[in-house]
């Protein structure tokens, strides 16, 4: 730790996330940006910009300046090789979703950790919402019965600037992947495991080796049905980072992103708008509206200060690595399903 007590984190990748994650670090209370890790002339002026080293890989970092906790915010194919390296220094580690590109790497990564007993966090940072929080404390509460169908969208357009960068067009890299995995691992926090998968995919637009819409059947363990629609090639305004207002840098709209249904209920997200009927259940009867309201908060910050709690051993991971684990499971089945067209079942 600190002089002070704060808890000493160094961000390794300073992409889009990356920085942000540098930012978050410098404003929390609990900690402090120890260093930034990146070989790349960015990483350079970031560390400037904030005042602290720079190195351009984990080895030129002398052992004796090795910080409390690692950000680790590389290109996906990077997050296993760079949090092996953490785990083998004893360096607890949050890892940018999705925890790898391949299951038997995210496998060797996360058995990695539970044998050396270091802590690994998986940056599936919606979680931490409390939008998020609420809306799964109403499911909880039955207040919609018996969970029946659920319906995600993630509908977007990315810029062509977006795809400059070689390795958002290359295998490992997609919608499916880069940002599917962030809904499917909330509506398993939400709705519980998911047991089953079909889906199809398409490059029809874009052409480039990695999907630009796919569908998706999902079924869980409680018996629920689940649909979910992903492009990043579309105009549109249902999807997470513009229905939340979560990211300011998307424009918010006052549109749905999730629709929950149940036996006696039904939820939309971000809204926590409760449907249920006035009186009798029935198609022909009247409608009450509850809507919920949470304080705004930005969960990427309270990430980094759970990540604390975490390090100082005063909780828990909310999203271990083998959660991000499970989530990466469902996409790699999605992706398998896609490809063959038939039904992929999870154990």
């Amino acid at each position: 730790m600190s002089e002070r007590g704060l808890i000493r984190l160094a961000v390794q990748g300073v992409g889009l996330i990356g920085r942000r994650h540098a930012e978050h670090i410098a404003a929390c209370p609990q900690a402090v940006l120890h260093a930034v890790i990146d070989p790349s002339p960015a990483g350079a002026a970031v560390a400037a910009a904030h005042g602290v080293p720079h190195y351009p890989d984990f080895a030129t970092m002398p052992a004796a300046a090795r910080p409390d906790g690692m950000v680790i915010a590389t290109p996906n194919q990077l997050h296993v090789q760079h949090g092996l390296a953490c785990i083998d220094a004893g360096i607890p580690a949050l890892v940018e979703k999705p925890i790898a590109d391949e299951i038997p790497a995210a496998t060797a990564l996360v058995e990695a950790a539970e044998r050396a007993g270091v802590p690994l966090l998986v940056g599936h940072h919606r979680r931490y919402n409390p939008m998020i929080q609420r809306a799964k404390a109403i499911l909880e509460s039955g207040r919609l019965g018996r969970l029946v169908a659920v319906h995600g969208f993630f509908w977007l357009m990315k810029p062509d600037d977006y795809f400059a960068i070689p390795w958002r067009r290359a295998p490992g890299a997609g919608p499916v992947l880069l940002n599917l995995i962030h809904d499917i691992d909330l509506l398993r926090y939400l709705c519980g495991e998911i047991v089953s998968v079909q889906a199809m995919a398409s490059n029809a637009v874009r052409g480039f080796a990695v999907e630009d819409a796919a569908a998706i059947l999902l079924r869980f363990a409680n018996g629920a049905l689940g649909t979910v629609t992903v492009s990043d090639t579309v105009v549109a305004p249902w999807s997470w980072e513009q229905t939340t207002g979560e990211n300011p840098a998307y424009p918010h709209t006052d549109q749905a992103c999730y629709h929950l249904a149940g036996t006696h209920g039904a939820l939309a997200v971000p809204q926590l708008e409760l449907w249920r009927n006035k009186a009798a259940r029935g198609w022909w009867e009247d409608f009450v509206v509850e809507r919920e309201t949470v304080p705004p908060a930005d969960p990427l910050q309270i990430q980094i200060a759970h990540f604390c709690a975490v390090i100082r051993g005063e909780a828990a991971p909310l999203v271990s690595g083998r959660e991000g684990l499970r989530s990466l499971q469902v996409i790699a089945a999605v992706q398998a399903a896609s490809r063959t067209g038939g039904t992929v079942r999870l154990d």
